[in-house]
């Protein structure tokens, strides 16, 4: 159990930090435009979505979980769209779309609580700030999305 405490918690030095940075061949401005990637999907998902909302002066939509894909592949492909019209290409389909749907059913669409739908902003700002203190969960996180967006991205 402390292993894994220690896991999520414990921070890495920076210049560890740098050197795992550099042996994983992760680039800074890589990083800017997967964050980029990762929050504009993120924004025009919770910008477009019509589905369960904790205002109690509107009408509530149930959305069933075909909806809820539908939605997602819309968002996912208006993104990748975006993306192609500034001349950066993703594939359509990959591991990059099999995490960030895995990820998005988990943390938004079948996520109950609606506080916790707006910590994924925070989530991703943490995730890709270089300037903050990085713990190991955080750098396979890290990894995890910029492996499969890079390996995703049409050279």
């Amino acid at each position: 159990m402390d292993n894994f405490f220690n896991y999520i918690t414990q921070p890495i030095k920076p210049e560890d930090v740098d050197i795992w940075f550099r042996i994983n061949n992760i680039i800074s401005e890589k990083m800017e435009l997967y964050y980029d990637f990762s929050f504009s999907l993120y924004y025009l998902i919770l910008e477009t979505y019509l589905g369960e909302d904790d205002n109690i002066n509107e009408t509530k939509i149930v959305m069933s979980n075909e909806d809820k894909q539908k939605h997602f592949d819309w968002c996912w492909d208006k993104t990748i769209n975006n993306f192609n019209k500034e001349n950066i290409v993703f594939k359509d389909k990959g591991e990059h779309y099999d995490y960030f749907n895995q990820f998005f059913m988990d943390t938004f669409y079948n996520q109950k609580e609606d506080k916790m739908k707006k910590t994924i902003e925070t989530f991703f700002n943490d995730v890709f700030n270089r300037k903050k203190s990085f713990t190991k969960s955080d750098l396979d996180i890290i990894l995890n999305i910029y492996k499969s967006l890079d390996k995703n991205m049409v050279l």
